[in-house]
C-alpha cells in the first residue's frame, strides 16, 4: 500500500472511465486529484466518489488546455508522481461532424499536460488512447504491431497524433515514462451501482443507449447498419468492463513507478479478445434483464468500422493484467447503474 504522498493527477477524473479509475487508485493506496471541466460529466459524481471511497477527493473545475490553472494545481498539490490523462472529447460521429472541436480540445490538452510534466518534473504518464487508431484492420485480432495510421474518424486521428507527440517527448526527455493504453469498448458500471456511464446528451455509445431506452428515456434504439459482412450484419466490437479497464490503468502506473518498463514509451491494447455484434449485445441485455428493447435498423454511421477486437497478450505478459468480467457482468452492472440513477 502507498501513503498519501503518492499523488496522481487524473484529468477527466469525473468521467466514466476516469471515475472508476479514481476508485481503483484509492483501493491501491494512491491519492488521486481530479481535474475536470464537466463538459461531459456531472459534478454530482464527486459526491458519489467521496461516499463510495470514504475519502474527500481533491477536485478542480478546470479545462486541461488552461496551462496556467493546471500549473497552479500542480504547485498546490505537489509533488505529483504521475498523471493519468483521460480528458478528451470521445464521440466518433460528433468528431466527423465537428472535427475542429476535436483537434482543438484533444490535442491541445495533451500538449498542455506534457509541457507541465517537463516543467514540473512529473515522471509518469498514463495516456487514454483508443482502438480507433487502427481504423479497419486487415487482420483480427489487432496487436500493438498492427498498422496504427488508419484511423477513419477525426477522434481516432486525434488519439494517434497525441500518441506521436508523446513519443516525440519521450524521445528527447528520458526522465518521462509513458504508458499508452489503447482500449476497445468500455461498458458496465461499478458493482455498487453508485457510478457508471452518464452521457449528458443522447448517448453515442451502444450500452447507455440500450439502458436508457429500457428505462423509457428514449422511445427507440437506433442500430446503425445491418449490412456489414458479419454473422448478423451488425458491427463487431470488443466490449470490456470499465472496472477491468480501470485496474489496467493502475497496473500501468505501477509498472512505471517500480521502474519495470523495458522502454520509457510502451503501448498496450486492452480488451477481452472476443468480438461480439451489436445484436449480440441487445440479445444479451434482453436475456439478462427480461426486458425487450424497441429498436430500428438505419443506415451506417460515418466513421464506424466493420469489426474490431483486440489481442491483449502484451498486457497480460507485461502488466499482469487481463479482463475478468463477462459480457453478462457488463450488462448486469450497466442496468443496475441505470436503475439506481433513475430510481427505477
Amino acid at each position: 500500500m502507498k501513503d498519501n504522498l503518492h499523488k496522481i493527477l487524473v484529468t477527466g477524473g469525473a468521467g466514466f472511465i476516469g471515475s472508476h479509475t479514481v476508485v481503483e487508485l484509492i483501493n491501491s493506496g494512491y491519492t488521486p486529484i481530479i481535474v475536470d471541466n464537466f463538459s461531459n460529466s456531472q459534478p454530482q459524481v464527486l459526491d458519489r466518489l467521496n461516499e463510495l471511497t470514504g475519502r474527500k477527493i481533491a477536485h478542480y473545475k478546470v479545462d486541461c488546455r488552461d496551462e496556467k490553472s493546471l500549473r497552479e494545481i500542480i504547485t498546490e498539490n505537489g509533488p505529483i508522481e504521475g498523471i493519468i490523462h483521460f480528458a478528451a472529447y470521445k464521440s466518433v460521429s460528433e468528431s466527423v461532424n465537428d472535427p475542429l472541436k476535436y483537434y482543438s480540445n484533444n490535442i491541445e490538452s495533451t500538449i498542455a499536460v506534457l509541457a507541465l510534466m517537463q516543467e514540473c518534473s512529473i515522471p509518469n504518464l498514463v495516456f487514454s488512447s483508443s482502438c480507433t487508431v487502427y481504423g479497419q484492420p486487415d487482420n483480427l485480432p489487432v496487436t500493438e504491431n498492427s498498422p496504427d495510421d488508419k484511423a477513419q474518424s477525426p477522434y481516432g486521428k486525434t488519439k494517434r497524433i497525441s500518441e506521436n507527440i508523446i513519443q516525440d517527448i519521450n524521445h528527447i526527455n528520458g526522465s518521462i515514462k509513458s504508458g499508452l493504453l489503447r482500449y476497445f469498448n468500455p461498458i458496465g458500471a461499478h458493482p455498487s451501482g453508485m457510478i457508471g456511464e452518464l452521457p449528458l446528451n443522447k448517448p453515442e455509445n451502444l450500452v447507455p443507449y440500450i439502458t436508457q431506452t429500457a428505462a423509457n428515456w428514449h422511445d427507440q434504439l437506433t442500430v446503425y447498419g445491418n449490412d456489414y459482412h458479419t454473422a448478423d450484419g451488425t458491427c463487431i466490437r470488443d466490449y470490456i468492463h470499465v472496472v477491468d479497464l480501470a485496474k489496467a490503468h493502475v497496473k500501468a502506473l505501477e509498472r512505471m513507478i517500480l521502474d519495470n518498463m523495458e522502454d520509457n514509451y510502451e503501448v498496450y491494447n486492452l480488451g477481452t479478445g472476443k468480438g461480439v455484434t451489436v445484436m449480440d449485445v441487445i440479445n444479451t441485455f434482453e436475456m439478462v434483464t427480461n426486458k425487450k428493447i424497441n429498436y430500428k435498423i438505419t443506415h451506417r454511421r460515418k466513421g464506424d468500422v466493420q469489426a474490431l477486437y483486440a489481442s491483449s497478450e502484451k498486457a497480460k505478459n507485461n502488466l499482469d493484467w487481463e479482463a475478468q468480467l463477462s459480457l453478462k457482468d457488463m450488462i448486469e452492472t450497466s442496468w443496475n447503474w441505470e436503475k439506481s440513477y433513475r430510481c427505477i
